[in-house]
């Protein structure tokens, strides 16, 4: 039975890039977004690369309705699923009581409930299958932190611990689990949290989304718990641990809202 790679938020950015790093090596793709038309225009240009089986849906894991169709479409299916890489993700920035309810609902439900929900589903089929790998997306900003951007933050924190304990319970199942903690990233993140996009987008601090996925990539091979790539992330990663916790979030909080609309 032909397996396959399960990639959310696959439409740009990382997910995009890690879809084409591993149709490069020949993996066939399930490509999972909100955007059909593009989905459907990747798959396409994939195929036609790498000779791979590229299928993909229309999905918005912000709805939970939807996300349940997804996951029983999968489950009747006879497609296994050996790689799941959880993408999606959604930004805010700005004063936490000035946000929209509804914007801070959605990034929770995409952010942390989708995600989990994915891993809890799909690491059950991968269980039944005698092993698997799962690689969730966080962020350096799982660290510490980040006032102006708390739920973002405070997300991506889920992300990293959950991975850490799912990492420790499913290795008796066969299945690693790694997560990757990028820094910022030449991507449209930053627009879409509405955030000073011209001071950030020509920055030499960002990395590129393929330079992000071939070093994800290598480290699943090599099984890696923590992926971080650039030496530099690495460094910020481990900035937190060093000084004190209010020094921490008020550094976190000045740089966050120098990004900020104002």
């Amino acid at each position: 039975m032909t397996r396959y790679a399960l990639i959310t938020g696959a439409s740009s950015g990382i997910g995009l890039a890690m879809a084409e790093a591993l149709a490069r090596r020949g993996r066939n793709l399930i490509l999972v977004a909100r955007q059909r038309d593009r989905l459907e225009s990747i798959a396409i240009e994939l195929t036609q690369r790498f000779g791979v089986e590229v299928l993909f849906r229309a999905c918005d894991l912000g709805e939970p309705l939807r996300l349940s169709g997804f996951l029983l479409e999968l489950e009747e299916g006879e497609r296994q699923i050996d790689l799941l890489v959880n993408c999606a993700g959604i930004g805010t920035s700005g004063p936490f009581l000035g946000q929209d309810w509804m914007t801070e609902q959605d990034l929770i439900e995409v952010n942390i409930l989708a995600l989990t929900r994915l891993c809890h589903a799909i690491g059950n089929s991968m269980a039944l299958l005698g092993g698997g790998q799962i690689l969730n997306v966080a962020s350096i900003a799982a660290f510490q932190p980040g006032p102006w951007m708390s739920t973002y933050y405070a997300s991506k924190a889920y992300v990293l611990h959950f991975s850490e304990a799912l990492r420790v319970e499913l290795k008796k199942c066969s299945i690693k689990v790694s997560v990757l903690c990028p820094g910022p990233t030449r991507t449209g993140f930053f627009s879409r949290a509405q955030m000073d996009e011209q001071k950030l987008i020509d920055s030499k601090l960002l990395m590129s989304p393929e330079e992000v996925a071939l070093y994800a990539v290598r480290a699943l091979d090599r099984n890696r718990a923590i992926i971080i790539p650039g030496r530099r992330n690495r460094w910020l990663a481990a900035l937190p641990r060093l000084g004190s916790r209010w020094l921490v979030r008020t550094i976190a909080g000045m740089i966050n809202k120098a990004y900020c609309p104002r």
